[in-house]
């Protein structure tokens, strides 16, 4: 009978001690010196503001209470806003704001098809393009990649004005455009649009509550948005190995296969988080809105960030406009959360 050989004692196990938080403190001085001049900046210049508009948006804040402060007793029976509660929520979110075309859901709705729209071609023009250049024998590829970078890289102010000209139902590069296609082709093309009166929509049933106007910014929107897309594909594109083509082709893979099979899950780690951070930018774009079509006609391409807007500059509703960004900020954070528990950008992607 074979005996079990006894393992030896190796005494006592050691006994880790937890430092205490004065011990903690003292070893991570040194971090807290180089972080606390970053810490202060982001406190006044974010976190304070943040906070007083989480007071804003529990008060009735107007005008008459801007000589209100915090940090002077004697403004507060005079200036101080009263607290109204949840108010400011319910009023927005049950159309009971006393401002003119104003339908909190007619608006959210259109902004979601409007970033919906917007992504699916500038995802979809990016990649193609992207692919279209990728190609080798494309003469002049670094030239287009140049070109095709400018409507990403100009400012939104100034691109907006420029489509905003374009669009100008007398003197506007669009319709005399019609005109000479008109000419050239004998086409009956209206050249007299007035893209941003007509509230009739030009296409009937599921897209009835989008007027004329929506396409035009549409357009616009797409002709600024899809060069990100592009330039993130283009990387992508750059990283995947020759070596994975070649063997996709001895095996007999057709392009087609070889897109879907090697091409687009390669890029799919690159594209998913830019996809979601063109999302949140489309969601907001207040400079194409606003200075193109400033939400006409009647307010039916207004979107949430440009009613927002509104609310401050025009209405001088602080309170209900501080309760009304709190209010696209959840709207963002919802579908990011589910966006991200969708597509699972955030976590590690092995082919």
């Amino acid at each position: 009978m074979a005996v079990r050989p006894v393992a030896a004692d190796a005494g006592p196990k050691p006994v880790f001690k937890r430092p205490s938080l004065r011990e903690r403190i003292k070893s991570s001085r040194t971090a807290w010196l180089y972080i606390a001049p970053a810490a202060l900046i982001m406190l006044f210049v974010t976190l304070f503001p943040y906070i007083y508009q989480l007071f804003m948006a529990f008060t009735d804040y107007r005008v008459r209470n801007l000589r209100f402060n915090l940090l002077n007793p004697e403004t507060w029976a005079r200036y101080a806003p009263p607290f109204v509660g949840l108010d400011n929520f319910v009023r927005i979110l049950t159309n009971q704001l006393t401002i003119e075309n104003y339908d909190f859901w007619r608006l959210l709705l259109f902004n979601i098809t409007w970033t919906v729209a917007n992504i699916v071609f500038h995802v979809a023009l990016g990649v193609l393009i992207a692919l279209v250049l990728n190609s080798k024998t494309v003469l002049l590829r670094r030239v287009y990649r140049a070109l095709f970078v400018l409507p990403w890289a100009m400012p939104g102010y100034v691109a907006a004005l420029t489509w905003r000209n374009m669009y100008d139902d007398r003197f506007g590069a669009i319709n005399q455009l019609f005109g000479v296609i008109n000419r050239l082709i004998g086409t009956s093309f209206p050249t007299d649009t007035r893209w941003f009166v007509i509230s009739e929509p030009p296409i009937g049933g599921l897209l009835s509550f989008l007027p004329l106007a929506f396409y035009a910014v549409l357009l616009a929107n797409i002709w600024l948005g899809w060069p990100f897309m592009s330039v993130v594909a283009t990387g992508a594109l750059q990283s995947i190995p020759k070596e994975l083509y070649e063997a996709a082709s001895i095996d007999g893979a057709s392009g087609w296969q070889q897109l879907r099979k090697v091409t687009l899950p390669l890029i799919r780690p690159a594209m998913v988080p830019a996809i979601m951070l063109g999302t949140i930018w489309t969601f907001n774009q207040f400079s194409v809105i606003y200075f193109i079509s400033q939400g006409n006609p009647f307010g039916r391409t207004e979107i949430l960030i440009t009613q927002a807007y509104k609310l401050v500059a025009e209405q001088r509703l602080y309170g209900v406009a501080a309760a009304f960004s709190i209010v696209v900020f959840f709207i963002l954070l919802s579908f990011t959360l589910i966006n991200n528990r969708v597509t699972r950008a955030t976590e590690a992607y092995d082919v």
